[in-house]
Formats: C-alpha cells, structure tokens, sequence
C-alpha cells in the first residue's frame, strides 16, 4: 500500500536519520541534533538542575572573590563587600612573595602533606578491603547487616567522633582506666603531638571506610555471577577468582577514587583538625587549611588567606592532572577520557 505525501513527512519527521555513509560504504552514527538530545534527557536535566544551581551559588561565583589576593583587602573600608573591593589599593604579587617567605606556612604544608600520604596509605585500601571480605566471605544475609553496622558512623558528626575517641583513648578513657586498675601507667593518647597524625587517620577510618565500601561494593555487583561459575568449573579456588576476576573489576574503581583523592591531597580533615587542635598544639596539627582559617578569619587577613587559597587550589588541579595521566598511562580513564 503506497503511502501519502503527507504520511511520508510525518514518517520522515519522527525518525530523522542517524547513520550516514563514510569513505569504504561503511555506516557511522550520524550524531543527534542538540534539540533532540535536550528533549531525550530533560528529565534527567531537571534532575541535576537544582545540583547545578547550588555549585553555581557555592563554588563558582565565590571565585571572584579571589580578586582580592592582589589587593590590600579591608573589609570595612565601605558598607559592603563589593565597594569595599572596589576601593581596596593593589598589591600585585606582594602576598604571595610573603607566603614563600612565611616560616609558618611551610610547616602547615609539611604537615599537610605527611597527613595526607598517612591516610593515603593507611585510609585508601581499608575499604577495598573490607569490600572484598564483604564480597567473598559473608554470607548474602549477614551482608546487609554488615554494611549497615560499617557505614552508621559515616552519618555521625566530627565532634561526636572526637568525642567517642576521648572517651575511649583519653587520659580518663576506658582504655587508661582499665589499665591504671590493672597496676600499668595511663596514657592520654588524644594530647600526643607525636601520635596526632596516626590519630586523626583512625578516626577517619572508622567514620567513613565503611561508606567508602558501598562504592567497591556497587561495582562487584556489575560483574557476571557466570564468571565466577564458569572460573569454578575450571578448578579455581577462591582465592584465584578474587586474584583474576575480583581486583580487575575494581581496577578502575580504584584508579578514578586514586585520582580523585590526589586531587584532595592539600585538603585533609578541617573541622577533625580544628576540634583537636588545641590539644595537641599547632605545630603538630597546622595544615593548610586551618592556617587560612587562622589567617584570614581569626585575623582578618584576608588578602593573604585568598593567596594561599590560591596556591592550594592551582596545585590541587595539577595533581589532579598528574594523577589522570598515571592512570591513563596504566590503561584505565580516570576522571576523564584522552
């Protein structure tokens, strides 16, 4: 039956065409209409609106505030903070030539660092860890328990971490209790300046391993239960199947979180660290963050706080991008394709 001129242009309409000829007669997707791709994914457009507008708000406009690090900002030169930019002298590079100078901010930036190597080699693997001794040993009914019992802290708030751990390891803990009833010394383990590093990274293995274990977890469930039938079946043990099937599912897993947490190598534990702070001193607890705090709220210099915010912003984006190439350079894709 032929169909109407009419018939035709609505049938051509609905289905525009997405495949074209290239050099060989081999087809090639033709790429959609951007129209066509806004009306496909409007809902989930919608969807990430609201997360768009709030790192828009949060994260992007606050960036031009940074304009002040080459300024002699003061905050109280006009009746708002725009005016107040507006009237504040220029300093050009002055700030930042007294951040390279500053005794005071290489020794937040050692500790910086050495916090977050520890936690880079005593945090990072815990909850691959657990997620494959969740995967491989626990029984499919204990293992919801499991996981809820593992992530319940990571919804508990740093000050009632801190708390926890003073209650368990400070000089009137149940721990140095126990011990001075048993006729041994006491130790205060939350005032160690020598021990505050191991500390904080205990107490942020205990707060958020066990959330760090979903996202090992959801990518185990993405492999085929048959390849883990059909390894049986050839005489692999279990521990074979976790060595050739297991880890190679969570190699890319492992090598975007990789990525992601080299990116954050500058930022380690604000609010954990200044909780703690007091107790321990600032030379053993001063790290980048903190010391903007100090600088910029605490003493109101904020010209030099928003330079050092910008040398730990530029060096965080370039290990980031080192951290991609290694991946890239090790075949997985990282946190963005070639």
């Amino acid at each position: 039956m032929s169909l109407s001129t009419e018939d035709r242009r609505a049938r051509d309409s609905r289905t525009p065409p997405v495949k074209t000829r290239a050099a060989g007669g081999v087809p090639v997707a033709k790429e959609m209409p951007l129209r066509h791709r806004l009306r496909r994914d409007r809902t989930l457009i919608l969807m990430t609106l609201p997360a768009m507008v709030l790192l828009l708000v949060f994260a992007y406009i606050p960036l031009a505030g940074n304009i002040v690090a080459f300024q002699d900002y003061d905050p109280y030169i006009a009746d708002n903070a725009f005016q107040a930019i507006a009237q504040s002298p220029w300093v050009g590079f002055e700030w930042f030539q007294q951040m390279v100078n500053d005794r005071l901010f290489w020794s937040a930036l050692r500790n910086t660092l050495a916090i977050f190597l520890l936690q880079l080699t005593l945090f990072f693997p815990v909850p691959i860890l657990l997620a494959l001794f969740i995967n491989s040993f626990v029984r499919p009914r204990v293992r919801a328990v499991a996981q809820a019992i593992l992530y319940l802290p990571h919804f508990f708030s740093w000050v009632l971490v801190v708390t926890v751990f003073q209650q368990m390891f400070g000089g009137a803990g149940i721990v140095a209790q126990t011990l001075r009833e048993n006729g041994h010394e006491g130790f205060d383990l939350m005032t160690d300046p020598g021990l505050f590093k191991f500390l904080i990274t205990f107490e942020m293995i205990w707060k958020d391993a066990g959330w760090g274990v979903i996202v090992f977890l959801a990518a185990l469930a993405a492999v085929s239960p048959e390849l883990y039938e059909a390894s049986a079946m050839d005489g692999a043990n279990r521990w074979r199947r976790m060595w050739h099937i297991t880890l190679p599912a969570l190699r890319p897993v492992v090598a975007l979180l990789l990525v992601l947490q080299v990116g954050n190598a500058l930022t380690v534990g604000f609010e954990q660290i200044l909780l703690q702070r007091t107790a321990v001193g600032p030379g053993a607890s001063e790290v980048l963050d903190t010391y903007v705090w100090n600088v910029g709220i605490t003493n109101g210099g904020f010209s030099y706080a928003a330079a050092v915010g910008i040398i730990k912003g530029i060096f965080g984006l370039l290990l980031v991008l080192g951290a991609n190439k290694v991946a890239h350079l090790m075949g997985e894709q990282g946190v963005y394709k070639k």
